[in-house]
Formats: C-alpha cells, sequence, structure tokens
C-alpha cells in the first residue's frame, strides 16, 4: 500500500485541534470578567505578561539569526540539509507561538474563572480546564501542522524517498528546542524571583496573606504564572511533542519500515487528538467536591482518553506494520508508562497522600525540617518513574521485535527494530498529550484566578474555592512535569539512536561505544557535569533576580505612605520591571551551554566522546528533573496544606516554616527542574544538526 498517500492525515490531525481550541477559546470569552476592581488587576497582569513575552522574543530573535546564519554556511558546505536553516526559524516560530497563544488565553481565563467561582466550585473548574484546553489543543494542532507541512513539501515539491525524508527531519526539533529552553529558563527566572520576593516580604517579614494588593510584587507574581508556567510549558512539551514524532521517524526508516514507520506516529498523533476530545467531557465536578474527588475528575478524562486511544491504536498498527502487535505493545507500554508516572507523581506531591502530608507536620519543628523533608521526599520520589521508564524501553524494545544477542546474523536488522519500538513507545506516551497538557495549564489560571480574588475583595467563600482549584493545579502541574520528563527522557534515548546511525555514515571507522573508551567515558562526566551546571545557573539567576525584588518590596513597604494601611498605591509596574530585566539577562548563559557544549565536546572528542555525553546528560537530566519538580511541588502544597487550617494554620509559625521551604522549592520545580527535559532534547538535537562537522573536524 502507498502509505505516503497518508501523510495529508496529520493536516486534517492538526486542523482538528485547532478547531476544538478555538472553539474552548469562544466558550471562556463567553463568561464575564467580573467586577470593575477585578478587571483592573487582569488587565494589569495581561499587560505585565504580553510585554515580557514580547521583550524575551525580541531578544531570542538575535539568537535565532545567528544561528540560521551558521546552519546556512554549513549547509552550503554540505554538513546539513540545506532545508535545516529554513526548518530552524519554522520550528522556533510554532514553539513560540504555542506559547504566546497559550499565555493569552491564560491571561483572558484567570478573572473569568474567579468571577465563575463566586457562583460554583464546578463552574470555576470549568473555565479553567477550558482555558488549559485551548493550550493543550494548540500545541498538538501546531506540532502536528509544522511536521504535516514538511513532510508535504519535502515528499511532494522536493520529491525525497521516506529515508532521506526521515534523516533530515529529525534534525528539524532544534529550532523548537532552542525556542523552548529559552521560554522555560527565562520564564522561569521571572516567575520564581518575583513568587520568592513576594512571599518572604510579604508573608514572612510584613505577616500579610499571600496575594494581598498591599504587596508590590504580587502583579510580578501573577504575571509570571503566565510566562513561566504556561507559555513556558507550552513550547516546553510542543518541542516534546514534535520530538518524538521526527525520532520515531528517523528509527522507522533505519529499522526498514519506510513510509509505514512514518505513517503510524502521525495515525497516532490524530487518534490521540480525537481521544483527547472526547477525554475532555468527562470533566465536572460537584460543589463540595473534595482535593481527592477534583484529582478524580482530572484523572477520569486522561485516563479515558489514554484508552480511548490504546483501542483504536489496534487496528491502525496492525493494518500499517502488516499484523505486527508486538509495536502495538510497545504504544500501550508508552500509555501506561505515562499514566503510571502520572500517578506516582501525584501520590508524592499531593496533599490528600501521606508523603505531602508528613512534610506539612515537619514544619512544627522549624523550616530546616521541612527543607530536609522536601530533598528527602524528592530523592525518593525518583525511584518510580525511573523504574517505569527502564522497564519501559526494555519490554518496548523485546516486543517489537528487538534481540539482545549479538551472535544472530540477524541481530543489527533486529536490533533496529527494537529501538523503533522505543521511539513508537515514546509517540504512545504523548498521543494524549492535549488533554494531559490541559490539566497541567488549568494550573496556573487557577493560582490567578485566587490572587484576583483577594486583590478584588471577593468573598471568603470565594477564595476557598479558588484556592482548592490551585492546589489541585500545583498537583496536575507536578504531574505535567514528572509527565514531560518521563517522555522527555524516552524521546531522548530515541534521538541518541538516531544520532549513533547518522554518525557511523560519516567516519571512516566502526564506532567504539563501549565503557572503556576513554572518549565515551569522559563524555558521560562532561554530561552529568552539564546538568549540574545548568542546574546552578539556572537557580542563580533567581536568586539574584529575587534579591532585587526583595530590595524593592522592602524599600516600597518603607517609603510608601500608608501602603500597609492599605491607604498607599504600591508600584507593582517597578517590580514586574526588574523581573522582566532580571530574567532576560540571566536567560542566556544557561541556554547557550545546551548548544555550545556538546559541539566542542565533539569537537575535542569525537562522535564517540557525544555519544556519552548524550548518555550522561539524559541519565543524570532525568533523575535529577524528577528530584527538584516532585520535592517542589511537594512543598508547595505542604504550605497549601497547613493554610487549610491544618497544623496551625495561615499565619503560624509552621505555616512561616512552610513559607520558606516553598520559596527553597520554587527554583526546583519551575526554573531548573523543568528546564532539564529541554536540555536533555536540545543536546541531542544539536548533536544530530552537527554532527558532520564533529565528524570532519574533531581532534580525536
Amino acid at each position: 500500500m502507498g502509505y505516503e498517500n497518508l501523510l495529508w492525515l496529520g493536516g486534517v490531525g492538526a486542523l482538528m485541534a485547532l478547531i476544538f481550541a478555538f472553539i474552548q477559546s469562544r466558550k471562556v470569552m463567553k463568561f464575564s470578567e467580573g467586577t470593575p476592581a477585578m478587571v483592573k488587576v487582569a488587565a494589569a497582569i495581561r499587560k505585565g505578561a504580553n510585554a515580557f513575552l514580547k521583550r524575551q522574543y525580541r531578544t531570542v530573535v538575535i539568537f535565532y539569526i545567528i544561528m540560521a546564519a551558521i546552519l546556512t554556511v554549513i549547509a552550503l558546505l554540505g554538513f546539513v540539509s540545506p532545508f535545516m536553516p529554513f526548518a530552524f526559524v519554522t520550528g522556533g516560530i510554532y514553539s513560540g507561538l504555542a506559547g504566546f497563544i497559550g499565555m493569552k488565553i491564560a491571561t483572558s481565563a484567570n478573572s473569568r474563572t474567579a468571577n465563575a467561582a463566586s457562583e460554583s466550585l464546578n463552574k470555576g473548574l470549568k473555565v479553567a480546564f477550558s482555558s488549559g484546553a485551548v493550550m493543550g489543543f494548540t500545541v498538538v494542532g501546531l506540532g502536528l501542522l509544522d511536521i504535516s507541512v514538511w513532510l508535504m513539501l519535502l515528499r511532494y515539491v522536493f520529491n525525497r524517498d521516506a529515508g532521506e525524508i526521515a534523516r533530515t527531519m529529525v534534525m528539524f526539533g532544534m529550532g523548537a528546542s532552542a525556542l523552548a529552553l529559552f521560554a522555560r529558563v527565562g520564564g522561569g527566572i521571572f516567575t520564581k524571583a518575583a513568587d520568592v520576593g513576594a512571599d518572604l516580604v510579604g508573608k514572612v517579614e510584613a505577616g500579610i496573606p499571600e496575594d494581598d494588593a498591599r504587596n508590590p510584587a504580587v502583579i510580578a507574581d501573577n504575571v509570571g504564572d503566565n510566562v513561566g508556567d504556561v507559555a513556558g510549558m507550552g513550547a516546553d512539551l510542543y518541542e516534546s511533542y514534535v520530538g518524538s514524532i521526527l525520532a520515531s521517524f528517523a528509527i522507522g526508516s533505519a529499522a526498514g519500515y519506510g513510509w509505514a514507520g512514518m505513517v503510524l506516529p502521525l495515525l497516532l498523533a490524530v487518534v490521540g487528538v480525537i481521544s483527547s476530545i472526547i477525554g475532555t467531557l468527562f470533566i465536572r465536578t460537584g460543589e463540595k467536591a473534595s482535593q481527592k474527588e477534583l484529582l478524580r475528575t482530572l484523572r477520569t478524562g486522561t485516563y479515558v482518553a489514554a484508552a480511548i486511544a490504546a483501542v483504536a491504536a489496534a487496528p491502525l498498527t496492525v493494518i500499517v506494520m502488516d499484523g505486527n502487535w508486538g509495536i502495538y505493545i510497545s504504544i500501550i507500554i508508552g500509555l501506561l508508562a505515562g499514566c503510571l508516572i502520572g500517578y506516582f507523581t501525584e501520590y508524592f506531591t499531593s496533599e490528600t497522600y501521606k508523603p505531602t502530608k508528613e512534610l506539612a507536620q515537619a514544619s512544627e519543628t522549624g523550616p530546616a525540617t521541612v527543607i530536609i523533608g522536601g530533598v528527602s521526599l524528592g530523592m525518593k520520589s525518583t525511584l518510580a518513574p525511573v523504574l517505569i521508564v527502564g522497564i519501559s524501553v526494555i519490554i518496548s524494545f523485546l516486543a517489537s521485535g528487538g534481540i539482545l544477542t549479538t551472535g544472530s546474523p540477524d541481530y543489527a536488522h533486529l536490533f533496529s527494530k527494537g529501538l523503533y519500538g522505543i521511539g513508537i513507545s515514546a509517540v504512545g506516551m504523548l498521543s494524549t498529550l492535549a488533554i494531559t497538557l490541559a490539566t497541567d495549564a488549568y494550573g496556573p489560571v487557577a493560582d490567578n484566578a485566587g490572587g484576583i480574588a483577594q486583590m478584588s475583595g471577593l468573598g471568603p467563600e470565594v477564595r476557598e474555592r479558588t484556592d482548592a482549584l490551585d492546589s489541585l493545579g500545583n498537583t496536575t502541574a507536578a504531574t505535567g512535569k514528572g509527565f514531560a520528563i518521563g517522555s522527555a527522557a524516552l524521546t531522548a534515548l530515541a534521538l541518541l539512536v538516531s544520532y549513533v546511525d547518522i554518525a557511523q555514515d560519516k567516519v571512516a571507522h566502526k564506532l567504539d561505544l563501549s565503557v572503556t573508551n576513554p572518549a565515551v567515558l569522559s563524555g558521560v562526566f562532561f554530561g552529568v557535569m552539564l546538568v549540574f551546571v545548568f542546574s546552578a545557573l539556572s537557580m542563580y539567576a533567581v536568586q539574584r533576580a529575587a534579591q532585587n525584588i526583595v530590595v524593592e518590596v522592602r524599600r516600597q513597604f518603607r517609603e510608601i505612605t500608608g501602603l500597609m494601611e492599605g491607604t498607599g498605591e504600591p508600584d507593582y509596574e517597578r517590580c514586574v520591571d526588574l523581573c522582566a530585566k532580571g530574567a532576560l539577562r540571566e536567560m542566556v548563559t544557561p541556554s547557550l551551554l545546551a548548544v555550545i557544549v556538546p559541539v566542542v565536546t565533539g569537537l575535542v572528542l569525537g562522535v564517540e566522546g557525544v555519544v556519552g555525553l548524550l548518555v550522561g546528560v539524559m541519565a543524570s537530566g532525568f533523575a535529577v528533573a524528577v528530584y527538584m519538580a516532585n520535592a517542589g511541588g511537594a512543598w508547595d502544597n505542604a504550605k497549601k496544606y497547613i493554610e487549610s487550617g491544618e497544623h496551625g494554620g495561615k499565619g503560624s509559625e509552621n505555616h512561616k516554616a512552610a513559607v520558606i521551604g516553598d520559596t527553597v522549592g520554587d527554583p526546583f520545580k519551575d526554573t531548573a527542574g523543568p528546564s532539564l527535559n529541554i536540555l536533555i532534547k536540545l543536546v541531542s538535537t544539536v548533536s544530530i544538526v552537527f554532527v558532520g562537522l564533529i565528524a570532519a573536524y574533531s581532534v580525536f
């Protein structure tokens, strides 16, 4: 069958996702923004978020111009595909657009969520989740659109065959990865500088409530939720989604599956769109719902979507892959792994489970024990995701036909088939990304809604509802981060395989990838080092930016007459401006490391050294990212658990101890941790793009 004639189906899936996103956005915009006070606060948040993203994108454009010029030169020298400079730019545009659209709807939905919550909890959930759905389906729709347009161009305009298209397009993820890293690091620095500054001075020193209008950093804090957790997360998961599909293209080509190996991931993505649309219909709750019930309704939606995708994938796989049930098992393993990682992340970060409750109890002996407990919890939480990914890799490899016995005459061919199983497992995990991201992107909207309710003087019952939605959002955000890093590990493994396959064609000798090869071993150490240095730089950036906010907030409390009494007007814009300048200044160095280190490593240690680097980054980055995300999420929810009335409630010494733990966790969960999964994939795609140059000019 001419499977290349089915490439247009990817465009159909993109269209369905984008139409559904548009419908959800219209649904959100039909709700009222609420009182004039609520409209005013929402407008200030929207203005700050728009201003920061515009400034950030202007900074990133300079990087893209320089990189496009470099890629054009090495394309003219024959080291990369002539399409690469254009694909690099389009990937960045689509990734940035996904984040920007998500941020726009989130800043329009926050006051509407607060106003809806004044009527009922279910109505507030409906508005917040619909805005998250806009983000989820926009990311998937734009990702499929980007892939489909390039597939159609390369096949029908430039007449390239399946193998050439697959090996070319695996490089196309670099543009999306680079933009995602800038968005994640820059947005993460902004949001956590504002959050830490607002909490340390407002809640700990001044003793005023969270989101109090008297706090000069409160608007910057709410702006940060949008530019970091919405725009940054959107660009992040856009890159994961596209990267997994492109990596499966390349591995499928190496395994000899041709067009069938490329069409199957596209069809799975389309099925995932349809399944996610159906899953959204199951998300609703009652007025007096507990945290466990709220979690259950979101979990029901994602599980229903995963189940529908699993059932629909069976006939597709059997038909396209000529009855190969092993590949179908690999897809199921990916879906199951995603759900399990989400569950265990929820277990370690939700206040409804024992670990976070015990962490809240640690506040009775002060902030030191809270911090020690959170670090311990985060480290312990790496066990389940690492085991899940490791087991899913082995099962996917063996189920799809891979063998580990090198003595077989068909070893190389069967090994490639097994690797395709790993790649398609990553696609399976991300196939229902639209609804998974919807449950994640909903969180910052609920968080903003609580702030608007507080600053606008709405009744305590409204804040109680928005706090319930916000606490749920913390858990779903942690779940989303766990899901993102799990998929990043599988995608990075597929990209590593693609790198080795392409590198072998570029060098005259057989690659020595044994751990006893000094180049490989040194590369592993460099990869582990890169993860820690990158994390250190991004957290140090939060520290520096937060210090400026703390100084500024203290100054305003000291110098503005009547500020603490509520008669003075704080200078919100000054804090927003300080956060923006700090984020833009500090995001450059850690982001550039991801591009420079693999190229320098390759030029010094050769292609084998880069393989070691990729292994080191992937293994250590996966574990460190899970540890940081879960520790930060647990610290945040332990604080909220105390605020609900447990262990002394708001304003108690226990609460102050938990706030300090939360501020330590802020850069863990929202800056360094989530940025690591992008680092893993960007290092991989940069290595693939520059492999020809490295093979030609490396010292060893």
